[in-house]
């Protein structure tokens, strides 16, 4: 399935330590395409173990956390208003 996953993370409370956290498990399943945004493809297993890592590390009470779900990226229908990142700058 294709996912684009968002989050936001309170500052308060530790907050700096678990928006960093958070991103780094993201980043391990996901691609990071603008600050606290990732999409990609990833299997069912995957994005519950996702979801498993991100329970131990986001405050209920003070961050979210929002998948949108799809069965393909060609189902998805995206488009960029001002700049356009290119994910894949980095590579040679």
């Amino acid at each position: 399935m294709y996912v684009v996953l968002v989050y936001d993370i309170s500052q308060t409370e530790n907050g700096q330590k678990r928006w960093s956290r958070v991103f780094k498990i993201c980043k391990k399943y996901l691609s990071h395409i603008q600050n606290s945004v990732f999409e990609g493809e990833i299997s069912k297993v995957q994005l519950s173990k996702l979801q498993h890592e991100l329970e131990k590390d986001i405050d209920k009470e003070l961050d979210s956390v929002i998948i949108f779900k799809s069965r393909n990226e060609k189902w998805l229908d995206k488009e960029f208003w001002g700049r356009e990142e290119d994910a894949t700058s980095f590579f040679l």
